[in-house]
């Protein structure tokens, strides 16, 4: 019996004509020139592409019966064309993503790795902090988008440069474990002259809550009792922060 490899033009496919169909691989190439990535962006620059043509260019191959364009299209629309959105992805959930699979996956979350790498360069050097937005650049790359709360903490020496970051604490979407005798050790010991404590909201909210009303206060205390500056508390989003020494509620 003849198999759908050995179908050749002049044989014509054994198979009803819709299910062959449906079992190509249909690559970028079999597209129409102007509609494939590789070309549109050698015409007119890779700023061109939209977000899933340039996942189309680094994945290169869709699957059986789906281009790469088609399937990196699903990809963007599943997380509403936002890249801010498929950041806070894991594996698993971007392999429920028709046609992705673990390989395809696995090139996304490197994607993502890169972006966030990119954003932390500068952070290399030894970073003096001299308002709130230096530490809202500072820690934005590592919380702003994350998808559960986390509690951070920044050390400082007297000339407020910043001589370490810890993260304190993991908890779910809607808050976050503090415990202020474990943070206050960990800045004894390491001699800190100054501190910034700083979570972020998933939900994008940078109301203060009344839960971080009360941990903020309980800083406050705790690092004046053994002669801590607190500098400030922030509360980070993608959206923007929100700052207690601002506001003026030190």
């Amino acid at each position: 019996m003849e198999t759908l490899d050995t179908v050749n033009e002049s044989s014509g496919p054994t198979l009803p004509e819709e299910i062959y169909e449906a079992a190509k691989v249909i690559k970028v190439t079999d597209m129409l020139a102007e509609e494939r990535p590789r070309e549109k962006a050698l015409k007119y620059g890779i700023e061109s592409l939209t977000s899933a043509e340039l996942f189309a260019l680094i994945l290169r191959t869709g699957v059986k019966g789906r281009p790469i364009t088609d399937l990196c299209r699903d990809l963007m629309r599943a997380n509403d064309g936002k890249i801010l959105n498929l950041e806070r992805r894991d594996r698993r959930e971007l392999e429920m993503i028709d046609g992705l699979g673990p390989v395809k996956a696995q090139q996304v979350e490197a994607v993502m790795e890169i972006v966030r790498r990119y954003r932390r360069e500068s952070l290399g050097r030894r970073i003096t902090i001299r308002s709130s937005k230096d530490i809202y650049e500072m820690m934005s790359t590592e919380i702003a988008n994350l998808p559960h709360e986390e509690f951070w903490l920044i050390t400082l020496n007297r000339g407020n440069m910043v001589t370490g970051t810890k993260r304190c604490s993991e908890g779910g979407s809607t808050g976050t474990v503090f415990d202020v005798k474990k943070i206050l050790k960990h800045c004894i010991l390491l001699g800190a002259e100054g501190v910034i404590v700083c979570h972020n909201h998933p939900s994008g909210n940078l109301r203060p809550s009344g839960p971080d009303d009360a941990i903020t206060r309980k800083m406050k205390e705790a690092c004046t009792a053994v002669d801590i500056r607190m500098l400030d508390h922030l509360i980070i989003t993608t959206e923007g922060y929100y700052s207690y020494a601002d506001e003026g509620r030190l």
